[in-house]
């Protein structure tokens, strides 16, 4: 599904995350840990293919050049990245703009768009399974939302797209355990169907709901540790403090 060899990434010339590899397969689960600034978020927009940052090194996603595709083609392709801080967009209907980037996915796939009969009738049932109603259609995307809130917009987003590999950037954070729950069985889902996860959390709670194939710890801009869910144990009762030892 993804397969990254020799990465590095700059950021106003400034190189974060130099020479990182690693796969991942269909169907595969990986949690990515690690401190503040170890450079976790900035690989998640370099994947979406963030305008501002200067990339070398391969990227192959499902047999294609990441590195090669637009920003739109990355997401059209079957690539989802839910923000650590979705931005609002007011003035835009939450509404249209779900069933905007629905039927442009549709159009892509050479399928008829839904009308809005029907696609209301769509985005209720997946709206339900993320804790949303009818009430954030007429408002502007994100425009006045709790963190909450925003991230269950974003999952409704990934609902609809149905992507190959998404790439939730602290999913969990602003979220109750309710809501967790809620992301969990929908991970657990879409990970049955072959599609492939990059959680980024510095918390365990969330990786107690969603057990993760695969554990990676990034300090420094390079993955310096890699293991099983036994990692996770050593992060929360140690914290970060050992990776001075192997970064």
């Amino acid at each position: 599904m993804l397969s990254i060899k020799k990465l590095s990434v700059s950021v106003e010339d400034k190189e974060i995350i130099r020479d990182l590899s690693f796969n991942l397969a269909p169907g595969t689960v990986c949690a990515l840990m690690g401190p503040n600034g170890s450079g976790k978020s900035t690989l998640a927009n370099a994947l979406a293919g963030h305008p501002d940052y200067k990339l070398s090194g391969s990227v192959v996603f499902d047999r294609k050049n990441l590195l090669e595709m637009a920003i739109n083609e990355r997401a059209l392709e079957g690539l989802f990245l839910a923000f650590q801080s979705p931005v609002a967009i007011p003035g835009v209907n939450n509404l249209v703009f779900l069933q905007t980037l629905y039927n442009n996915l549709r159009k892509h796939r050479n399928q008829e768009p839904l009308d809005a009969t029907d696609f209301i009738q769509y985005v209720n049932q997946c709206a339900k399974q993320v804790g949303l109603d009818a009430s954030f259609w007429s408002r502007g995307v994100n425009d006045d939302f709790s963190g909450g809130e925003k991230k269950r917009n974003d999952l409704l987003q990934m609902l609809l797209m149905d992507p190959k590999l998404m790439v939730l950037d602290e999913i969990d954070s602003g979220l109750d355990v309710d809501a967790l729950k809620k992301v969990a069985t929908i991970v657990n889902q879409m990970r049955k169907e072959g599609k492939s996860f990059i959680l980024i959390t510095h918390y365990q709670r969330l990786l107690d709901y969603i057990r993760p194939d695969e554990i990676h710890v990034m300090s420094k801009g390079r993955i310096v540790s890699s293991g099983d869910y036994s990692l996770v144990s050593k992060i929360e009762k140690e914290g970060y403090g050992w990776l001075e030892t192997v970064s």
